[in-house]
């Protein structure tokens, strides 16, 4: 079998390498009708869900119909919002937004997962609020978040991963024998920090940093976690396994985009220090198949190696690119090389098969290379994900025209008159009843910013959430106006005219000391050690 090597041509940048990326290669007609193409495609897309399953969580193409798979919070939509925005389809944005005012509905007696929530309708309406500065979605996500804040009250301060929306009953699945889900537990952090810092309140940073307190209590050596964590002792489940997809993979990623989103300072320094550490624990994982040397990295059950990859796991190219980015030290070169090794290997899981879409996993043997194991594909975004961040970063033209061999693939296997499909067996090519929200939130918003400009969310002022919904990263004298302004004075003003605080504050001394905490709250997010002092102005 032949497989695909990386061979465009590399760009040198200098320090400031995406501001002069878009100059340099950008400008070529082929990448704009590019990008056109990926942007009909989700007009597509979103045509056929506002024809056919309008207010239901997911599309299902071939039988024209809507169905919930997510409680019913219309997650195609909210997953939809930014990626309309960002291609300019302002009239379907528009719409979007009204039935998120006027339709969406959280008070529902389902049990809904913390995780798929959180990335999908908490992370979909802040990222609505970044890029459109509309209330609206601001409101809506603190509303779901208020809802979801319930699953983390266990001794250990780990969430249950899954609630009762209407009444706020929190509990784990059975399949997981009481045991909370790694990355279904620290994947809230990018979403909840950002909430806090938008609304002023600290109850949702709390929250999820104390999980991350937990998890550098009982971290490794290597840095590897274990997917299943016991939410009553806080301790890992060390009969369970290790690995970079499922269960396991954003929980790294969020160590990464937090550091990224706290502006990279003194304040989340121990999120890089704990990725770091969990990089080297990747590497030891890592290797190599026969005859055509792939990389990949394995998975581990105790001391056992278990030579299986998912795409899931495609994922960490990109993350590895990221934590490179804009650092010339021997560490991130390293860093940088082994996502190259990977992005090819993540490339040929679609190259490999006949309709040239990935199957869910691959095993490797010696002398087979990569071999299907799990064959469906359901429209995954994380190999475009990592091409995305590859060709920004490097400049390598091979990972645009590797993005539009995929998109080329998606519209051949996938494309229907309804929508678009997976397929159950990517030899095979039959094809699946499901048009995943996430098709619409990653896959395709991916190769747009592949084909588009680097201008266009920039990687150095926004961090994307594992649901690709981009975050704005916020300025320091943003965060002093919000936390400080906002929230100090608004409660040093509840205080003077509220009566039922009077007898919480019955000194002077303990308004002070009340005052101080928040400043201490503030000054975490600034990056600063110690608060500032009182003055007279404060009280």
């Amino acid at each position: 079998m032949k497989y695909a090597e990386e061979t465009g041509k590399q760009i040198k940048f200098p320090k400031k390498q995406e501001e002069n990326l878009g100059e340099k290669t950008f400008n070529n007609d082929v990448n704009t009708e590019r990008q056109k193409k990926v942007k009909e495609a989700m007009l597509h897309a979103w045509t056929a869900y506002e024809k056919y399953a309008w207010g239901f969580d997911e599309l299902q193409p071939q039988s024209r119909s809507g169905t919930n798979n997510f409680g019913g919070l219309g997650a195609s939509i909210i997953d939809s919002l930014d990626t309309l925005y960002i291609m300019g389809l302002d009239e379907q944005f528009q719409k979007a937004k009204e039935w998120v005012t006027n339709s969406l509905d959280f008070n529902k007696d389902v049990d809904a997962s913390v995780f798929e929530t959180t990335i999908r309708v908490v992370g979909g309406l802040l990222s609505a609020y970044d890029l459109s500065g509309d209330d609206v979605f601001l409101q809506r996500a603190r509303q779901i978040a208020d809802r979801l804040l319930p699953a983390w009250n266990t001794p250990s301060g780990i969430p249950y991963n899954t609630i009762n929306l209407a009444h706020g009953n929190a509990h784990n699945p059975g399949w997981t024998g009481g045991a909370s889900i790694l990355a279904d537990s620290g994947t809230e952090q990018v979403e909840f920090i950002a909430l806090s810092q938008r609304t002023g309140d600290p109850k949702y940073q709390d929250k999820v940093e104390k999980v991350i307190k937990q998890f550098q209590a009982i971290f490794p050596e290597d840095g590897l976690l274990p997917i299943y964590i016991n939410p009553h002792s806080g301790q890992a489940e060390t009969y369970s396994k290790i690995t970079f997809g499922a269960m396991g993979d954003s929980f790294y990623e969020y160590l990464l985009k937090v550091w990224i989103q706290g502006n990279k300072t003194d304040a989340v320094k121990h999120y890089r220090d704990m990725w770091e550490r969990s990089m080297e624990g990747l590497i030891k994982l890592i290797r190599k198949s026969s005859p055509s040397s792939f990389t990949y990295i394995a998975e581990r059950s105790g001391s056992a190696l278990i030579d299986k990859m998912d795409e899931l796991a495609c994922f960490a190219p990109g993350m590895l690119a990221l934590g490179a980015f804009k650092d010339d030290s021997d560490k991130a070169l390293k860093y940088l090389s082994l996502a190259k090794e990977l992005t090819r290997t993540c490339y040929n899981f679609y190259n490999s098969t006949r309709t040239k879409l990935a199957g869910e996993n691959y095993i490797f043997s010696d002398g087979e290379d990569m071999v299907v194991g799990t064959s469906w594909n359901i429209l995954r975004p994380e190999t475009v994900e990592s091409l995305m961040y590859l060709w920004r970063i490097t400049g390598n033209e091979t990972y645009r025209e590797w993005g539009w061999d995929i998109f080329q693939a998606f519209e051949k296997q996938s494309r229907t008159d309804s929508g678009y499909v997976g397929l159950r067996d990517v030899n095979s090519g039959e094809k699946d009843d499901m048009m995943q929200s996430f098709f619409l939130a990653e896959t395709l918003k991916y190769l747009y910013l592949l084909f588009s400009p680097p201008s266009v969310i920039p990687l150095d002022q926004w961090v994307f959430n594992t649901e690709a919904h981009p975050i704005k990263i916020t300025p320091w004298l943003d965060l002093v106006q919000k936390v400080g302004d906002h929230q100090i004075g608004q409660e040093r003003q509840e205080i003077r005219t509220d009566p039922r605080l009077h007898g919480r504050f019955e000194s002077l001394g303990r308004i002070k000391s009340h005052i101080l905490e928040r400043t201490k709250y503030r000054d975490r997010l600034l990056g600063r050690k110690e608060g500032r002092s009182l003055t007279s102005s404060d009280i």
